[in-house]
């Protein structure tokens, strides 16, 4: 008799996540104790060796609640449970840049960087559900962040892979019950001061009641869909940039206003905040309001000053060249 349909389909969701890497690779599961990362550190646990592979367990504390050290333990004290050949506790000092969700996942991220590069992992995988994905959208959707946000995560991301992006949660739940495996259930996953748990516990619901079921799962194709246009729209500024590009020497970035003029406004938006942040612009500070002011200086040229941009980096147009260096610009 085989394993339980929701057992399978995680087993065979990580399974497919990890093609492509050569024997003797080592993989990572991130798992914060909840049944998304537990069901997916249960199955790799399964794939790795029958794979070849070597895997893992971190767990991140964030040193939020009190007892997080001793929790975290315990999640990594399961690593041989799961037949996993190793579990890490990752300590974090979470600060208060972007508010406490931005900072505890960029805290978080940072630490499992550090982490894979310490074991030489290939592959750190994420126990991000379609249902995550579908609050990822709606967010982004909030926000007016334009198509990128709305692609929301991608199955894989440089080092991270989301083997889960297309299981609902119930199938974790599922999953972990018929190991036996207890879930903890982070409180902050109940806390209403938090964003993306007010769209969990009150948006989508009220969607699902008011519009039928599958919202969750309409909106996770709508993030694929809006993923491939994003990936198109960024391979052609990619392009771009490259062309219209007259220096990039010493943080000085010199580009072409004709060429900038002769592509479409989605395209030139992103070349223009791809100059910035070479300039030397924060990404996570640089807003679609900065990038749009700087696009009017090609656009709707009236001789006007020069637009300031986060992180000192000011931009201006010169006899037919938009400039962007750090303040002041000779």
């Amino acid at each position: 008799m085989g394993p339980h349909p929701a057992v399978a389909d995680v087993r065979r969701a990580v399974r497919e996540a990890l093609a492509g890497l050569d024997g003797g690779m080592t993989v990572l599961a991130a798992c914060s104790g909840g049944a998304d990362s537990l069901a997916l550190a249960a199955a790799l646990g399964f794939v790795a060796p029958r794979a070849g592979l070597r895997a893992g367990l971190v767990t991140v504390d964030h040193q939020l609640q009190e007892g997080s050290d001793v929790r975290a333990r315990r999640v990594a004290e399961l690593a041989g449970e799961l037949g996993l050949e190793s579990g890490e506790v990752l300590t974090v000092t979470v600060g208060t840049a972007g508010g406490p969700e931005a900072a505890a996942r960029e805290a978080r991220y940072r630490a499992l960087g550090e982490a894979a590069e310490r074991a030489g992992a290939a592959a750190v995988l994420l126990g991000h559900t379609r249902d995550d994905q579908a609050e990822t959208v709606l967010l982004g959707l909030a926000r007016g962040s334009g198509p990128r946000s709305l692609a929301g995560m991608a199955p894989r991301s440089g080092l991270y892979r989301r083997p889960l992006l297309d299981l609902p949660r119930r199938v974790t739940v599922a999953a972990c019950a018929a190991l036996g495996l207890t879930p903890w259930d982070d409180p902050h996953n109940d806390d209403p001061r938090y964003t993306r748990v007010r769209v969990r516990s009150r948006v989508l619901p009220v969607l699902e009641k008011e519009l039928g079921p599958g919202v969750a799962e309409a909106l996770a194709r709508t993030a694929g869909l809006a993923r491939d246009d994003a990936d198109a729209l960024d391979e052609w500024a990619d392009t771009v940039y490259h062309d219209c590009a007259l220096s990039d020497i010493s943080g000085r970035l010199t580009l072409s206003v004709e060429a900038l003029e002769r592509v479409p406004a989605a395209v030139r938006r992103r070349v223009l905040r791809r100059a910035a942040i070479a300039a030397g612009a924060p990404s996570g500070a640089l807003s679609a309001t900065h990038v749009h002011a700087v696009e009017r200086l090609v656009t709707s040229w009236r001789g006007q000053k020069a637009v300031d941009l986060p992180g000192r980096v000011s931009a201006v147009r010169r006899y037919g060249t938009l400039i962007l260096a750090i303040s002041p610009i000779p």
